[in-house]
């Protein structure tokens, strides 16, 4: 019985609920009918394509409503759009759709300018605050969302939030890149990485105390430990290193020559140049040379969708840049500098040209030969092709050439007439590079990359007193190959294996027609290497390890050398970082002076080959352990280091006293201590370094086996402050060391059988070098779409005389006589650019 009436409770509230959904149907009808109901009532016309309307059923508008009333109630409804083209005639559309919002990191939330967000007929970019508008023809349109190093997306519109324009996160690819732990760690851009790199971010830099404009080899020489004992670029030492011992790359193309005005400036456009990397240790085991350190240069992997360039003059030279969509999938950059010193002779170019003639054949002839026309000239291009296929698939072509040129006439009387000859140097690289990525699956991605660099140094130089020509070259032609396989095999796990080939030809050739005298050494060397690294990490970032081997074989010798590298991060109570850095490295390469006159004497060195003889592999190794101090805008940095390299050649150091023509080989060790202390407020950045070193040469086959190294820098203090905002950047820094050490003469004693008499090697040292420079950038909107940027540095502002080497030479009367070379005086630069 209780079971019947269960029952019947259940029909009768079936049957009870029947009226009331049969009301709620009867007051939706289908747009149609409401239109035409419309049209009767008010007398007016609808027009419409019929499958815009078909098939849509709504509630039917009051009875009392107005006819605007009404329409506003059906465009609400039915989300079309209703227009009147008169009071008797209403046009219906469907609504324009736009997705819209912003883009941002989904673990890190950081914003994501230059996404590319594509849809079937029209394709945008977000700006540089990660937002974007794309219009979209349909609901079931596909919409692409990509960003470098993120998955992408694909969905159609009708699954996104299009009510606002809200934000959108893309979940990034499982790599394992370096991190920042140390943001700005001196000025803005300028960051420390969890596997002991520095990186800077052009995108983000604001300014440095004495450059006008980013130059990339005068940015890193900030940074505690690195110093340019010449104040050149093309002269960079990193803890006691010679320049021969960076490995300098341009999007992964090993480069042998750095810079402009003979090492004045960078010849590394910063336009074309996105981010630069600096690695004094712990280096990754996908790169071989650099015994000291590795300067890595990249450009951005975002294909632009819009035209964007930039136009600019300043002291020294006349630039440009342009940036240009190639369709949806490809963009390419050029970028190009030229000297301005065929046009006009500004202050800051002649203050340039002569520090670099300065006691030279240039500067002062032998006696009754004088010099005329002296000309100088540099420039550069560069060029960037960037393809996307697919989503998976990206590829890269690179080209540069960079070219140094000076030339000028030696003059002299001979029996009443006036002869004249050229001697010119000319200094030229060129390289091309491709790159293939390809991500077959979501943690799995192949990289290869392949390149040829050429350098060439050229110097014509003619002795018109004895009716001789000397003609000198030095070549450098190289290929690489690199094939890399990455491995996401968790989250916080990665491993990259890689196989990498090289062959470098150096070439060496002294030519003189009177008396006929020919010379041409070449030297070419193959090398294999294997490579295997895993990037581990704690779920929260705060262990972070690299470690990894290299295997290398030279062939040419059969011999084999395994390479350890090592880095580890460990954040300590969310305010402290320790780092423990290590690596073994090698080169075959390095740079020579044969005679302190070779190529006029503006560029001594030449690249040789190592012989695994008396010019032997250079092998290093390194271990550092650093501890840094981060909150409310301090940050306090300490590092310690050890460094051996053996290998080394009397000829690639620079000497210029009794060793200048002894050739053998030997070794350098170096031991130091690297301090930062840095304060932020507010726009304000203000900072103190101090760097203490030790560097000690060891040659078994000199008469002093110890002394202090040519590059040893015992105690060096850089100190700045900068203001920055969006428009305005200023800056002002102080730059002190101690001397570079030399051989001076024995005091009374000077000169002996006809021969200048040293006294102990690298027993005396020069005066400290102290520099103030200052320098401000201003920049201003003209128009939506244009920007202009004015700045102005000083280098030197106090015009301090410093001198930067010295070395003695006999005199026509047999005296032994010093030489002085100083630096650059007060030199001033400005500069003007237009940017689209």
């Amino acid at each position: 019985m209780k079971n019947r009436l269960i029952l019947l409770f259940h029909i009768l509230t079936i049957l009870y609920s029947i009226p009331f959904f049969g009301q709620q149907t009867e007051t939706e009808e289908t747009l149609l009918t409401i239109l035409v109901a419309l049209q009767e009532r008010f007398q007016v016309r609808f027009n419409y394509a019929s499958e815009l309307i078909e098939n849509i059923k709504i509630a039917k508008p009051d009875a009392d409503l107005d006819l605007q009333s009404a329409v506003e109630f059906l465009k609400n409804q039915t989300g079309l759009d209703f227009d009147f083209i008169s009071e008797e005639v209403i046009t219906i559309k469907a609504k324009p759709l736009r997705l819209c919002g912003y883009i941002r990191d989904k673990d890190t939330g950081e914003l994501l300018p230059y996404t590319t967000i594509q849809s079937l007929k029209s394709g945008t970019v977000s700006n540089e605050s990660g937002y974007f508008e794309l219009p979209v023809a349909s609901a079931s349109d596909l919409i692409l969302i990509r960003h470098f190093g993120h998955k992408t997306i694909r969905r159609e519109y009708r699954f996104f939030k299009t009510g606002d324009c809200g934000t959108i996160h893309l979940v990034p690819e499982q790599q394992l890149l370096p991190e920042i732990v140390l943001s700005d760690y001196l000025i803005r851009g300028l960051d420390k990485l969890d596997n002991g790199a520095f990186q800077l971010d052009f995108d983000r830099f604001s300014i440095l105390p004495g450059l006008v404009e980013e130059d990339v080899l005068q940015s890193v020489q900030a940074l505690p430990g690195i110093q340019s004992i010449d104040e050149t670029v093309s002269n960079i030492n990193i803890r006691g290193g010679s320049n021969d011992q960076n490995l300098i790359l341009w999007d992964g193309i090993k480069m042998y020559q750095s810079g402009h005005f003979f090492g004045l400036i960078s010849m590394y456009n910063p336009q074309i140049t996105q981010k630069v990397t600096l690695q004094k240790n712990g280096t990754s085991t996908a790169f071989t040379d650099g015994v000291s350190g590795t300067i890595a240069m990249t450009t951005d992997k975002n294909i632009n969708p819009e035209l964007k360039g930039s136009f600019g003059i300043n002291l020294i030279d006349i630039n440009g840049f342009a940036d240009a969509p190639l369709g949806k999938n490809a963009s390419v950059q050029v970028a190009a500098r030229k000297a301005i010193s065929d046009f006009f002779e500004t202050p800051t170019y002649s203050e340039y040209f002569n520090r670099i003639t300065r006691d030279t054949e240039i500067d002062s002839n032998v006696e009754a030969v004088t010099n005329s026309n002296v000309g100088f000239d540099f420039y550069d291009t560069s060029l960037r092709l960037l393809y996307r296929p697919s989503d998976k698939d990206f590829v890269r072509l690179n080209f540069i050439y960079t070219a140094n040129e000076v030339a000028f006439d030696e003059n002299a009387i001979f029996d009443g007439n006036e002869e004249i000859k050229e001697s010119r140097l000319d200094q030229s690289s060129i390289a091309g590079g491709f790159y293939y990525s390809r991500q077959w699956k979501p943690n799995f991605t192949t990289e290869l990359s392949v390149y040829e660099t050429d350098y060439k140094l050229r110097a014509i130089n003619a002795n018109i007193l004895q009716d001789q020509r000397f003609l000198q070259e030095n070549k450098v032609s190289e290929t690489g190959v690199r094939a890399m396989a990455k491995s996401t095999l968790s989250e916080n796990f990665g491993w990259n294996n890689g196989y990498h080939f090289t062959e470098t030809k150096v070439t060496n050739l002294d030519d003189v027609d009177n008396p006929i005298f020919r010379r041409l050494d070449g030297e070419v060397l193959r090398t294999h290497g294997l490579f295997s690294e895993v990037n581990w990490s704690t779920t929260n970032k705060e262990t972070i390890i690299n470690a990894g081997v290299r295997f290398n074989y030279l062939d040419k010798y059969q011999k084999q050398l395994w390479e350890p590298r090592l880095s580890f991060n460990q954040k300590i109570l969310d305010v402290f970082n320790l780092e423990l850095l290590g690596e073994f490295k090698h080169q075959n390469t390095s740079q020579v002076i044969n005679f302190q006159n070779d190529f006029l004497g503006i560029e001594k060195r030449r690249w040789q080959l190592s012989n695994d003889a008396n010019i032997p592999i250079i092998r290093s190794k390194q271990g550092s352990l650093g501890l840094s101090y981060k909150e409310d805008g301090w940050l306090v940095n300490a590092v310690g280091f050890i460094k051996e390299v053996e290998g080394i050649t009397t000829q690639s150091q620079g000497f210029l006293d009794r060793y200048e023509f002894v050739r053998t080989s030997g070794k350098y060790n170096a031991n130091g201590i690297e301090l930062l202390l840095r304060k932020q407020l507010q726009n304000w950045n203000m900072w103190l370094s101090y760097g203490y070193l030790d560097s000690q040469y060891t040659f078994e086959e000199l008469v002093e086996i110890h002394f202090r190294s040519n590059f040893d820098i015992i105690h060096s203090v850089s100190s700045g402050i900068t203001f920055s905002t969006q428009k305005l950047h200023m800056a002002a820094g102080v730059n002190w060391r101690t001397g570079k050490p030399f051989t001076s003469t024995v005091l009374g004693n000077e000169v002996v059988d006809g021969q200048i008499n040293y006294a102990e090697a690298n027993g005396s040292q020069l005066e400290d070098y102290v520099r103030l420079d200052v320098s401000a950038i201003y920049k201003m909107e003209l128009g939506k779409k244009m920007g202009l940027q004015a700045g102005l540095s000083i280098w030197n502002v106090l015009d301090k005389e410093n001198p930067i080497d010295t070395f003695y030479r006999l005199s026509a009367q047999q005296n032994a006589q010093q030489v002085l070379q100083g630096s650059l005086g007060i030199t001033p630069n400005a500069m003007i650019k237009i940017a689209l």
